[in-house]
């Protein structure tokens, strides 16, 4: 895609994302970390807060947009009930019938064994 100055930059989202990713990762440092000083690494962290936005706006300029959890999940209602309306529509047809069974298959009957059980 082509950069373009008018597309809009979603600040708040981007903030959110980083600031919940900062919370998680300070969590992380100070229970793993715990014995070591974990100054440098919470100051590398707040780093990458301002290097994440700038990331981002170009990102956005560029007009990639990730999707949210909920998009992500509509699709996928939307397409079970389309499924489900097409199924008990009577233009339909029959559903075509598992094939029967062969000897290279294992859902058929077993072969029984020469050797006998004792």
């Amino acid at each position: 895609m082509r950069w373009d100055a008018s597309r809009p930059v979603p600040w708040r989202r981007l903030a959110k994302e980083w600031l919940i990713y900062a919370g998680i990762m300070t969590g992380v440092f100070l229970l793993v970390f715990r014995d070591q000083g974990v100054l440098p690494l919470i100051g590398g962290l707040l780093a990458s807060g301002p290097l994440y936005l700038a990331f981002g706006w170009v990102l956005a300029k560029l007009g990639y947009q990730r999707k949210t959890l909920a998009e992500l999940r509509t699709p996928r209602a939307s397409s079970n009930r389309a499924a489900a309306a097409a199924t008990t529509s009577v233009d339909m047809p029959a559903a075509r019938a598992r094939p029967a069974p062969t000897r290279r298959t294992s859902t058929g009957p077993q072969r029984p064994s020469t050797k006998k059980r004792r």
